[in-house]
């Protein structure tokens, strides 16, 4: 199985995109691990939130494989801790037969076109954060998922 994370907009931070790159080379020890990023919108200012949305979220499903096992990180999704998130993560090492693909929307969320193909939605806290941000916070916590299942001492508990 491959793990296939797309985002909406590229990371401006130079520091958070050095420490998602740091993150992406430890995966790739592991498991065959990339991002893809898609361009944000140009011109949004006479778009509406959903017109947004659905113009972002055609840029996604273009980019999905029939296939792909589609999940969403989304604030309304599932919460897990590190441990169970392992857990779950080993479930899909064992049933996901091609991509597991983890979408980050743009700043509005996901499209209902986008919802509708997604198999799953996990939510990374209860809090909100910016969608740059958020992808240091998933890759970490999947190298750590990674590193659990492997009894490896990244994670203490």
């Amino acid at each position: 199985m491959k793990i296939h994370l797309l985002v909406v907009g590229r990371t401006v931070s130079s520091p958070l995109a050095a420490l998602i790159d740091d993150y992406a080379t430890r995966l790739h020890h592991y498991v065959p691990f990339t991002i893809e990023t898609i361009p944000a919108l140009k011109g949004t200012k006479p778009l509406d939130a959903a017109r947004q949305c659905q113009r972002e979220g055609e840029q996604l499903l273009s980019r999905l494989r029939p296939d792909d096992h589609v999940v969403l990180l989304d604030e309304g999704g599932r919460q897990y801790r590190s441990v169970a998130f392992a857990s779950w993560l080993g479930d899909k090492f064992q049933r996901v037969p091609r991509r597991l693909v983890f979408l980050v929307g743009g700043p509005y969320g996901f499209s209902p076109a986008v919802r509708s193909v997604a198999r799953e939605s996990l939510s990374l806290s209860s809090m909100t954060f910016s969608h740059q941000l958020i992808r240091l916070l998933f890759v970490e916590q999947l190298y750590r998922a990674i590193t659990i299942l492997k009894g490896e001492p990244y994670h203490h508990e």
